[in-house]
This record gives C-alpha cells, structure tokens and sequence, in this order.
C-alpha cells in the first residue's frame, strides 16, 4: 500500500453523514443489498461540497491515475480547506471508493434512461456490465485509480465499500427487473459482482482482452438463468 494510503486510513476520522464501525463487542449488522446505510442527511451546503470533491477526485485520476489523487490538491481543486476535506473523506482511500460509488450511480442514471434489449435477464445484466466496463475503459485512469483504493481497502472504509457493492448490485437487479430478489438470486448476483471486478482488474493489469473480459461477463451471468425464484 502506497505511504499516503497507510498514513491516511490511520489517521482516519468519520465523515460527515458516513456510518461508523460497529464497536469492539457489539454485534456487527450487514444491510440488505437494497437499503442505505442509516446516516444523518447532508445540507444542502454539504452535499454541495461533497460533490465537488468526488468532481475533483475524478479529475485528478482522470489525469494521472491513483498517484495524481492527492489530498491537498483535491482541497485546492474543489476550494474546500484541507481539514473540510478529511472530515468528509478521511484518506484518499476513502476518497477514490467513494467515487467509484459516485461513477456507478451516474452510470445507472445512464442506464435508466437506455436500458437494456436483452430477451432473458441473464443477456440483460452481460448486456449492462458490459456497458459499464465500457464507460470505465473510456477513462483508464480513473478506472484503475478506483479499482487500487478498493484493492487497498481495510476495514475502516468497509461503508464505503458496503455502498460500491450496494450500487453494483441494485444495477444488476434493475437489469434483471427484480425488485424482491430470493437469496439465492442475490448469492448469483454476488458471483457476478466479484467475476466483473476481477475481470476489470485482469484488463486493467494487460492480462485480459476486452473480448474475453465480454466472454467472462457472459458466462457468469448465465447463473442467473440457473436460479429458480421458487427455491431459497
């Protein structure tokens, strides 16, 4: 892990709005895949804020990849103080997580508007992933700025984790046209969660074709079609 990170989720500090980890013997609780984290709502002013900060991020990575994320320059870019800045995200780690986050959501404003024309649920969520890893090749440095903070994440960025994989998953179901998923639909869409993020990661790395990343996609998704909604 690069110095920054490692100084950065020591040094962390809870974020404005952001859940806080369970203490040392209370029981840990594990949100259903489709709700949100319970957390004080942002003002307006804050909100504000926050997105010039994810804006910020994804410029710089945009740019330079995970290196060119630095945290006084995200300060200075989204005119923000330094100390506001670790206040709403407490390293870079959390920083670049929360803006995969914030890239999946806008994706899946994106995808609203065009969903997919597949005939079975399974064509519809390859479909959908493929038309996210297309939006994130566009931008290989962002991309793979993403991928290392979540590659980098320890426990303490675990919500903003939580909140990545809660994205991914409600793009899935929307392709699926779920809305009451049985468990054992959600343990599919979490094999396919984890197939898609490890083939963005063998592509990111040289290791992988856009063509077997596609072929990857298609395969896991065919889970989907495995699953009876009457079992689980």
């Amino acid at each position: 892990m690069p110095a920054e990170a490692k100084a950065d989720s020591k040094n962390a500090r809870p974020a404005p709005g952001a859940s806080t980890p369970a203490r040392s013997g209370a029981a840990p609780t594990r949100p259903h895949p489709m709700s949100h984290p319970a957390s004080p709502p942002l003002t307006e002013r804050q909100e504000a804020r926050r997105r010039r900060i994810l804006h910020a991020s994804a410029q710089l990575a945009s740019r330079g990849g995970f290196d060119a994320v630095q945290m006084r320059e995200v300060a200075e870019s989204s005119q923000v103080a330094l100390g506001t800045l670790y206040r709403y995200f407490p390293s870079k780690v959390h920083l670049l997580v929360a803006t995969m986050q914030d890239q999946l959501e806008h994706m899946h404003g994106t995808l609203r508007k065009k969903p997919p024309a597949g005939d079975t649920a399974a064509e519809r969520v390859a479909e959908t992933l493929m038309r996210a890893f297309r939006a994130l090749q566009r931008e290989p440095h962002l991309a793979d700025a993403m991928v290392r903070a979540l590659t980098f994440a320890d426990r303490s960025v675990s919500p903003e984790v939580d909140q990545v994989s809660r994205q991914t998953t409600v793009i899935i179901l929307d392709a699926m046209g779920l809305d009451d998923p049985t468990p054992a639909q959600l343990s599919a869409v979490r094999v396919i969660e984890h197939t898609w993020h490890s083939a963005l990661i063998t592509w990111l790395s040289g290791r992988a074709s856009i063509a077997q990343v596609k072929i990857d996609i298609e395969t896991v998704c065919r889970l989907i079609d495995l699953m009876d909604p009457s079992e689980g």
